[in-house]
């Protein structure tokens, strides 16, 4: 299946002459346009392990982007998110407030997490790799991050949405998120691997006039 449409029956192909381009999918081109992430129907989420046996799950409930979708060329789709570090949530308070202060986030001085992307790839069938600039506090650095493509429906009220899901793995020290406390019994009370988890609906922008 293809990035931006459903399963089809598959039929005869009927390959194109040499020196010709290969016809373009009409139901992948019609999903082509710019989207608003829908933040209540999406979440941003993190995994990382806390004093060597069990693991921390939190997320961010405040967050905002859009998606251009190239249904021609899905190498030319683009991607832009913003999430707003204060809405972090882990389910306790004391450690929700840990995190937004100058131990990890600091999230007075730098309230935006913030992904740019510069690239994207199709690895095959409905995966496909979103490559870019993550920016945590001051520091910016390259991130990948896998996606598979759940489909596209029009919902109860008359919006064209699409679906991805997918992850990524960072070291938070390499946006200097490096606070930590040793165990008695060795290892570190917060590991420095994070899990990243996207689960993503976008609505379709109406065409501009």
């Amino acid at each position: 299946m293809g990035l931006f449409t459903r399963k089809r029956t598959a039929t005869p192909s009927t390959a194109a002459p040499a020196g010709t381009a290969t016809p373009v999918d009409p139901a992948l081109a019609a999903l082509t346009g710019d989207y608003t992430i829908d933040p209540a129907h999406s979440s941003i989420g993190f995994t990382v392990r806390h004093a060597m046996v069990t693991n921390v799950k939190g997320s961010f409930a405040e967050h905002e982007g859009s998606l251009h979708l190239d249904g021609s060329a899905p190498s030319r789709s683009t991607a832009s998110l913003d999430v707003r570090i204060e809405s972090v949530d882990t389910g306790i308070k004391d450690r929700d407030a840990h995190l937004r202060g100058e131990d990890f986030f600091d999230a007075g001085r730098f309230p935006l997490m913030t992904f740019r992307s510069t690239a994207a790839e199709q690895l095959g069938g409905d995966r496909y790799r979103l490559t870019g600039d993550l920016t945590i506090k001051d520091v910016t650095r390259p991130l990948s991050i896998d996606l598979e493509f759940n489909g596209s429906a029009t919902d109860v009220y008359g919006n064209e949405r699409v679906g991805f899901e997918g992850g990524a793995e960072i070291l938070r020290s390499d946006w200097g998120l490096t606070w930590n406390a040793a165990l008695e019994t060795g290892g570190v009370m917060v590991s420095d691997k994070v899990k990243l988890t996207f689960d993503i609906s976008a609505v379709k922008s109406a065409p501009q006039a």
